[in-house]
């Protein structure tokens, strides 16, 4: 199951058209995805963007899919910008939740440096009554920096979604380290592609199959099961006692 996907045809920076939308399905189809949720940019640079519009728009791209025999299901999501969930109605954040569910919702974690405020823009969140998915907080500078602010954000309740790219891109990447720090330590739930292209990211396949921990298969199927299904995420996996120094969230 992929659950970051910028999959819907000329709304975001993802796939500019129907053929390039079907193109990148059939990509994540052939390597074994059968789930992915659609989730374009929801934030103030994409002002034309109607969240009403997503269920029809999928509707449509699932047609298109089925009409070419491309064995993928595609749910309605969105990444949505802590900032612009501020200034939306409880109904606009759960038509834009996992699946329309009103459970869930993916929070993008922006790429620049973090303001202190993000934490009281996470809780707001989270007391209108949606558990978050971070989005790809391991690519960010301040928490490469800081992995302990992550780590107490992850522990006041907040999931974290890593990006494949980062578990494949190797150890003298930043991102890549924070990333196996957080399976390591079960700071990680979920790993999706944040395709934007066919061959622009690594797949989820290629993500499990770079990390040494049990837990990254389970990133990939029963705990995005559980999140779309709103429910509390079973328990992962245990590692097995380290025959070499592992990654840590610790400081240097």
């Amino acid at each position: 199951m992929d659950l970051h996907a910028h999959l819907l045809p000329g709304i975001d920076d993802g796939a500019p058209d129907e053929a390039a939308a079907v193109a990148l399905a059939e990509h994540a189809a052939a390597t074994g995805v059968r789930t992915m949720v659609a989730t374009p940019h929801l934030r103030h640079d994409y002002p034309d963007l109607d969240p009403a519009e997503l269920p029809g728009r999928v509707a449509a791209l699932q047609a298109a899919l089925q009409a070419r025999g491309v064995p993928l299901e595609v749910l309605v999501g969105g990444e949505v910008d802590a900032v612009w969930a501020q200034h939306q109605t409880d109904e606009t954040l759960r038509a834009v939740s996992y699946g329309g569910r009103g459970t869930d919702l993916l929070v993008e974690t922006p790429y620049g440096e973090l303001p202190m405020v993000l934490e009281e823009l996470l809780f707001r969140i989270r007391t209108r009554g949606f558990r978050i998915l971070l989005a790809h907080p391991e690519r960010n500078p301040t928490f490469q920096r800081d992995p302990e602010r992550l780590g107490r954000i992850v522990d006041s309740g907040v999931l974290v979604q890593l990006t494949g790219a980062s578990v494949t891109a190797g150890r003298r990447s930043r991102a890549c380290a924070l990333a196996h720090a957080l399976i390591a330590e079960g700071r990680a739930h979920v790993i999706a592609s944040d395709a934007h292209n066919v061959g622009g990211r690594a797949g989820l396949a290629e993500a499990v199959a770079a990390s040494d921990h049990p837990r990254a298969r389970w990133m990939v199927t029963d705990a995005p099961a559980a999140i779309l299904a709103g429910e509390a995420l079973p328990p992962a996996p245990a590692a097995p006692a380290p025959t070499r120094r592992r990654w840590s969230l610790r400081r240097g």
